[in-house]
């Protein structure tokens, strides 16, 4: 199942890479909107695979799993815009960006996975820590009012920059071009670090939140995949109207408190699969709704 998901997820980017954006083109809403409809779509389909190959329970799991993974995303969408304002990359640009950014999540994700799974199944109480950890982030995410980027305060940015100098133009979207013999990175490297770097931040928040639903690497790595996948069509589908879901970021914050809970009460009280689901799918359907119902106040 490894081999044969690994050669599929291989195959998916590079039809995504070689067909869909065979190109370089600023990706509208239209063409956003199917991309997202056919990812969803792949997720699905793959689901039913989980149903009929490894059983119901299983499949509940990757649903759940990939609807935790999806909504938490959504929060990276944020960030994504502003690094791309900050850095003022052109939109046509923006897909190679995060195209070479999910590759690299993907291998730092089942670092992740494989660390995470193997700590819970050695050291239990460790989900405790994991629970805890969660509960305080979705506190913290629900009262936090928003930071500004600023990656040239970045330690990491600071590192890159002193390995390699970095030049003031994109350069035709290259990452990496070289002046006078000498090799420069452009902006576009600096914001795919940065793209990478805040995968990892955010990761921190996701893995723990997977593993509270299963702790099959299989299902988990799965999910997590099929999440980050869709999420660059995702991102063109609602950066232009993501600013008016005022009240997703707490309906984000109830799941990870939620999520948080179920991994503490574990040992004592393991809520069922399908409480967890609809929970989810709740929570998340009632933030969206109050964003529309109830607008934004504007300042005169």
């Amino acid at each position: 199942m490894w081999a044969g998901f690994v050669v599929f997820i291989i195959l998916m980017l590079l039809v995504d890479l070689v067909v869909f954006n065979r190109k370089t083109h600023e990706i509208k809403m239209k063409e956003a909107l199917l991309l997202s409809l056919f990812w969803i779509s792949l997720a699905i389909v793959f689901n039913l695979g989980v149903w009929r190959y490894l059983g119901q329970q299983k499949a509940l799991e990757f649903l759940a799993a990939y609807l935790i993974e999806e909504s938490l995303s959504i929060d990276n969408l944020f960030v994504f815009i502003l690094i791309f304002a900050y850095f003022q990359v052109n939109p046509k640009y923006q897909h190679k960006i995060l195209f070479w950014g999910i590759v690299g999540a993907m291998v730092l994700r089942a670092i992740f996975i494989i660390t995470g799974v193997a700590l819970i199944n050695k050291f239990h109480w460790i989900i405790y820590i994991f629970g805890a950890f969660l509960i305080f982030t979705g506190i913290r995410m629900a009262f936090d009012k928003g930071s500004k980027i600023e990656p040239d305060k970045n330690p990491i940015i600071k590192l890159v920059k002193r390995i390699i100098p970095v030049t003031t133009d994109h350069r035709y979207g290259k990452f990496f071009v070289r002046i006078d013999a000498k090799l420069y990175a452009t902006p576009l490297f600096i914001a795919l670090v940065m793209i990478e770097f805040t995968d990892l931040v955010f990761a921190v928040d996701s893995i723990p939140a997977v593993l509270a639903i299963s702790k099959d690497p299989f299902i988990v790595y799965t999910s997590n995949v099929f999440a980050i996948l869709g999420l660059r069509s995702l991102f063109f589908a609602l950066s232009s109207i993501i600013s008016y879901f005022r009240f997703l970021k707490y309906g984000l914050s109830a799941i990870l408190f939620f999520v948080g809970v179920k991994m503490c009460i574990s040992s004592i009280y393991k809520i069922p699969i399908g409480i967890s689901l609809g929970a989810l799918v709740g929570i998340l359907a009632i933030s969206i709704i109050l964003s529309v119902v109830i607008p934004q106040k504007h300042s005169r």
